[in-house]
């Protein structure tokens, strides 16, 4: 007997939806990935402002989206000219590729040959997602403790210590200018492929340097960006290890140093993570100038068309 052919309702919606994909495909008519991260991005970022961090759910799409983006949908190769040391013996240039740039969020890729640098510095009031597209790399990170810059704030949670550690607080000065204490989040190699990383305004590691091992290539979406005019200026910094303090402004029968290893101890517990066989945990970070050796040149995204 003549069996016609299935007609297309004859197929499950799942076989049609697969075929309708590849369909699209073939004709150019499917999203690129990075259209598709732009868009979820908008979406995501239309009420955004700093400090304020996107829903958990939001978070996740973003992060899927970027789970499967690789250097081929940016059109990168390592054996690009940005990804070369040059002739200069001294740091090499990074070079950036700003692929949009709204009030709202940025995307951008980082193109760094080996060796390259992008020194300690901080995202204020954002949220940062960083895929790291080919390559290997060093990332260390920090988030502030938050302590006051004022020891003399805690003199009345003090007073149920003893009366001469509380003298010991009601007689210190403030911290110097520019310094703060912060605790390590994040000291590790990463290398392509792997996850998405996620910093938040408050944790996750929002301040960062990164250090190529390879030539590597970075896409950030950060939300909102940087903005001088919005008071979201990057700020540099030194590291310094917890060992480390400017000595000279406090005299006595414990160090400046201890104090705030009380301090830590009276706010959150953590004294045992200061303490001198662990200071590893912990480090001081000193504001300083963009480092004169720090030389970025930005670059047009030549990547396919979004």
């Amino acid at each position: 007997m003549w069996n016609p052919s299935p007609t297309a309702h004859s197929f499950p919606p799942s076989v049609l939806a697969r075929r309708s994909e590849f369909r699209k495909r073939k004709l150019g008519l499917m999203p690129s990935a990075v259209r598709r991260l732009l868009d979820t991005c908008g979406e995501v970022f239309a009420d955004g402002g700093a400090g304020i961090v996107p829903s958990s759910e939001d978070v996740d799409r973003i992060m899927s989206i970027l789970d499967g983006i690789d250097a081929s949908d940016v059109g990168l190769t390592p054996d690009m000219s940005y990804f070369r040391r040059g002739a200069s013996r001294g740091t090499p240039v990074i070079t950036y590729l700003p692929i949009r740039e709204l009030e709202q969020f940025s995307m951008v890729i980082f193109c760094l040959p080996p060796s390259g640098v992008i020194p300690l510095h901080d995202h204020p009031g954002m949220t940062v997602f960083t895929k790291l597209l080919f390559g290997s790399m060093h990332i260390k990170s920090y988030d502030w403790v938050n302590v006051p810059q004022n020891l003399a704030e805690l003199v009345n949670p003090l007073q149920r210590q003893s009366h001469a550690t509380s003298a010991y607080f009601q007689s210190s000065t403030s911290l110097p200018p520019g310094l703060r204490l912060a605790k390590v989040k994040r000291d590790a190699i990463f290398t392509a492929p792997c996850r998405t990383s996620v910093l938040y305004p408050e944790d996750g590691g929002n301040l960062h340097c990164f250090r190529a091992r390879t030539c590597c290539a970075v896409l950030d979406v950060l939300g909102p960006p940087y903005s001088s005019a919005r008071g979201r200026d990057c700020t540099y910094y030194h590291d310094r290890p917890y060992a480390w303090f400017p000595g000279g402004a406090l005299e006595g029968e414990i160090s400046r140093r201890h104090l705030w290893v009380d301090v830590i101890l009276l706010l959150d517990g953590e004294a045992n993570l200061v303490a001198d066989d662990d200071g590893g945990a912990y480090a001081w970070l000193e504001e300083r100038n963009q480092p004169d050796d720090f030389f970025v040149v930005r670059a047009k995204y030549n990547g396919p068309r979004i």
